[in-house]
């Protein structure tokens, strides 16, 4: 009986917890969505150029790519991980893709079909890894990060894999087809994609088990695993979902560039990671909205772009970036103490 109302308590307990924190959420997330109408309102009065409507289009070209990722990558960091492959899974994929239908020629579906297969399969290893293995994700995440840099190399020939002979492939992320209905308004291809898939992993997050098990595992593991729950099976879940999403993203950047690069790749993991943490995704895990994600991205993409715009060196776009990061992750182990 004794064990019964100590169950109860903490039961009480977390759910108190889980409210304070869904507040804070919303902090995270207003406080992101101000930072950005300040950067649009600042780049808007630095450049006359910036609002343009083909630069406007050039930020949520970029923003497709980025928010895409850094969705697969809050999967992963609310569970309490950490993933540094995402950008070079990103590039394996598109490269798998390419390998099939321009070296293999077959047709569109089947390559689409292979960028997102491929990128189940190494999210698997990953999560394999992490669970079964006991590997950090940090070091499991960075040796597929190598590896997958390595492989998309060799299988490429270390030479870009053009789709120029396969018709409707650039349309993936450059056409529009609501720009075809609705002429004033021609939004790519890639950012309906990318709602498409916000839209689909907030459903999963929220209203499945995957979801709450994603969120469970971040939040104490152990108690998961002592309840019965087989965690390995759900975290090598979340990581191909991830990965699989990651698929998504290497179709899209190979898409807006009509090729796939296999040098492309490093550094996008920390811009996804800058988002998500910018957005509000704790982590230490068990914290996380998909909104933030996408507002953080958007953060990300107008400031890179109007750093461009405003001719900032590459080098000081790069700094820039680099303290967002550790600004993003110093503000959410502040929030981490208030919560405490």
């Amino acid at each position: 009986m004794d064990q019964v109302n100590k169950n109860m308590s903490s039961n009480s307990t977390r759910k108190l917890s889980f409210s304070v924190l869904t507040d804070k959420d919303m902090q995270q997330r207003i406080l992101a969505f101000a930072s950005l109408i300040v950067l649009l309102l600042f780049f808007s009065i630095a450049s006359p150029h910036f609002m343009q409507m083909s630069n406007i289009i050039a930020i949520l070209q970029a923003t497709s790519v980025n928010g895409v990722l850094a969705i697969a990558a809050t999967l992963i960091i609310i569970t309490g991980g950490i993933d540094l492959s995402v950008g070079t899974l990103m590039t394996f994929t598109a490269v798998m893709a390419g390998v099939v239908l321009t070296n293999i020629g077959m047709p569109l579906p089947f390559g689409v079909a292979a960028a997102i297969l491929s990128g189940a399969l190494c999210g698997l290893c990953s999560g394999t890894l992490v669970a079964k293995m006991k590997l950090p994700p940090f070091i499991a995440t960075l040796g597929m990060m190598l590896i997958l840099k390595g492989a998309s190399l060799v299988i490429s020939g270390t030479r870009p894999i053009y789709f120029n002979d396969t018709p409707g492939f650039d349309q993936i992320s450059r056409g529009s087809f609501i720009g075809d209905l609705i002429p004033a308004f021609p939004i790519p291809n890639g950012v309906v994609i990318l709602f498409v898939v916000a839209g689909v992993t907030a459903f999963i997050l929220s209203k499945t088990v995957l979801g709450r098990y994603t969120f469970s595992i971040g939040s104490n593991e152990e108690a998961v695993r002592l309840s019965g729950v087989n965690v390995d099976m759900w975290k090598m879940a979340i990581y191909s979902l991830a990965g699989a999403i990651c698929g998504i993203a290497g179709l899209l950047i190979a898409s807006r560039l009509n090729s796939a690069q296999p040098a492309l790749g490093l550094g996008y993991e920390l811009e996804a990671i800058a988002a998500v943490v910018i957005g509000g995704t704790s982590l230490s895990g068990g914290r996380g909205t998909i909104l933030g994600t996408l507002i953080g991205a958007l953060v990300m993409a107008v400031l890179t772009n109007g750093l461009r715009v405003l001719s900032v060196a590459q080098e000081w776009q790069t700094v820039v970036t680099g303290a967002i990061i550790i600004l993003a992750v110093y503000a959410d182990i502040v929030r981490k103490k208030k919560v405490n």
